[in-house]
C-alpha cells in the first residue's frame, strides 16, 4: 500500500469537504491556470449560455480548485454559493450502479443474472417485431445500456407529472412490459427504464427502499451530507433556478424542480446533491473503492464497473467513448481531446451537470450548472471546464 493511500484511509477526513481546504500545490496544480477556471465560467454567466457554475478540481485526493460564479437564481439575484444545491439528472445513475454492485459483493445477486431472476414480471418480454430475444436481459445488459429497452417511457407514464405519482414498483412493473428495440447484448441504447429497473432489483435483493438502501450504503458513509433522492423543505432555499436557451435567451424553466409529494426516487436520474458530496463519491471510486476508512466497495468492484464493456460497439454521448458499468469510459484518443486520458470514466446529466475521473492523472473533476439544453455532454462550457482543469496539471 502506497504512503498517498494509508494516510487517504487514516485521515479523519480529506481536503475535498471544505473549500478553505483547497491547496493547489499539494494537488500538484498550477494556481494561475487554474484561476482560468471561473474566469471562462463567468464569461459564459456574461455572455448568458447560464445563469452560474460551481465547479470543484482535486487531484492527489486534495481539493485544487472550488469556485463558483454566477447566480443561483438570476431574478431574485442570489449569488451561486459553493453548497448550492442542484438537481444533478443522470450523474445519479452511476451512484444506483455502485449500489447494485455492493450487492453482488455481498454475494446477493450476480451481474449475469436474468433481470427475470429477481423481477418475475419481466418474464415473457419479447420484441417490437413480435419475436422472442434470443435470452433474457440481464443485470449487465441494463448497466451497459444494451438491453435493448426503449430509451423513452411508456404511454402509460406520459402524463403531466410522469413517474413522480408512482412508486418505483409501479413505474418498473409498467416498463417491463415495452417490447425490446434490439436483442439484448448487441446494440447500445440509452435507456432510464434500464438504471430504474436496477433500482427496483436493489429494492427487492435488499428489502429496503431503494432511498433508504443508497443512503445507508452509500451516501451517510461518504459523509455526503447534502445528497438526496427527496429533497427537504429546509433545504430549498438552496436549490438552483434551471433555465433553458430560447432561441439564444436565458429563460427560466417552468418544471417542478421541488417535485412535490413525488413517490418516486428515480434511480435513474433522481439525486439532488452538491459540488463536495460528489467529489467525495468520486474520490471514493478514485481510491478503487475507499474513502476515509470508510470501504464501499472492493477494488476489483471498482476496476470491473470502470473496465470497458461494451467494445467497439458505438456507445455514449461524446467522441471515442464505451461504457462500462453504468460509467461513461474513454476508450481511444478520439476520447481525449479534452485533455482527459484514455480510462477516464464519468457522467453528465440532462440539465447540464457533469463529472469525471481521471485515474491516470489521479484527478477528478465536476462542473454543475442548470441548462435543459444545448450540447449535452460536450456542451461548449463542459468542454472548456475539463481542458482548463488538466491544462493546471503541473507534476
Amino acid at each position: 500500500m502506497g504512503m498517498r493511500l494509508l494516510l487517504l484511509l487514516t485521515m479523519p477526513a480529506i481536503s475535498l469537504l471544505a473549500a478553505s481546504g483547497a491547496d493547489p500545490a499539494k494537488a500538484g496544480m498550477t494556481p494561475e491556470r487554474l484561476a482560468r477556471i471561473p474566469a471562462r465560467m463567468q464569461a459564459f454567466v456574461d455572455k448568458g449560455t447560464a445563469a452560474g457554475f460551481v465547479t470543484l478540481v482535486a487531484r492527489h485526493g486534495q481539493l485544487a480548485s472550488l469556485e463558483a460564479v454566477g447566480y443561483q437564481d438570476r431574478e431574485s439575484k442570489t449569488p451561486m454559493r459553493t453548497n448550492t444545491i442542484f438537481q444533478i439528472m443522470s450523474m445519479s445513475k452511476p451512484v444506483t450502479g455502485v449500489g447494485i454492485m455492493i450487492l453482488m459483493e455481498q454475494g446477493r445477486l450476480s451481474l449475469l443474472d436474468p433481470v427475470e431472476k429477481h423481477l418475475p414480471e419481466y418474464r415473457g418480454q419479447t420484441m417490437t417485431n413480435g419475436s422472442k430475444p434470443t435470452h433474457p436481459i440481464t443485470i449487465r445488459d441494463l448497466m451497459t445500456h444494451t438491453s435493448g429497452m426503449p430509451g423513452g417511457s411508456p404511454d402509460a407514464l406520459k402524463g403531466p407529472r410522469g413517474n413522480w405519482d408512482h412508486t418505483l414498483a409501479e413505474v418498473v412493473a409498467i416498463e417491463s412490459q415495452m417490447k425490446l428495440e434490439s436483442e439484448p447484448g448487441l446494440k447500445w441504447r440509452y435507456s432510464n427504464a434500464g438504471i430504474a429497473t436496477l433500482g427496483r432489483i436493489i429494492e427487492v435483493v435488499s428489502g429496503q427502499p431503494f432511498e433508504k438502501f443508497i443512503h445507508d450504503r452509500i451516501f451517510e458513509p461518504l459523509g455526503m451530507k447534502d445528497t438526496f433522492y427527496f429533497l427537504p423543505v429546509d433545504k430549498r432555499s438552496r436549490l438552483a433556478a434551471v433555465y433553458t436557451d430560447d432561441n439564444g435567451v436565458l429563460k427560466r424553466f417552468t418544471g417542478d424542480r421541488f417535485r412535490e409529494g413525488s413517490k418516486y426516487p428515480a434511480p435513474e436520474g433522481g439525486i439532488y446533491s452538491i459540488a463536495t458530496d460528489l467529489a467525495a463519491f468520486y474520490q471514493m471510486m478514485l481510491n478503487h473503492g475507499v474513502l476515509t476508512g470508510r470501504r464501499i466497495l472492493s477494488r476489483a468492484g471498482v476496476d470491473v464497473m470502470t473496465a470497458l464493456h461494451t467494445g467497439d460497439i458505438p456507445a455514449g454521448f461524446a467522441p471515442g467513448m464505451g461504457y462500462g458499468l453504468t460509467w461513461s469510459v474513454v476508450r481511444e484518443p478520439a476520447g481525449t481531446l479534452r485533455l482527459n486520458s484514455i480510462g477516464s470514466y464519468g457522467h453528465g446529466g440532462a440539465y447540464r451537470t457533469y463529472g469525471w475521473i481521471d485515474p491516470a492523472k489521479d484527478m477528478l473533476g465536476v462542473i454543475l450548472f442548470q441548462r435543459t439544453n444545448g450540447g449535452g455532454d460536450v456542451a461548449d462550457e463542459i468542454n472548456a471546464f475539463m481542458a482548463l482543469a488538466a491544462a493546471a496539471v503541473e507534476d
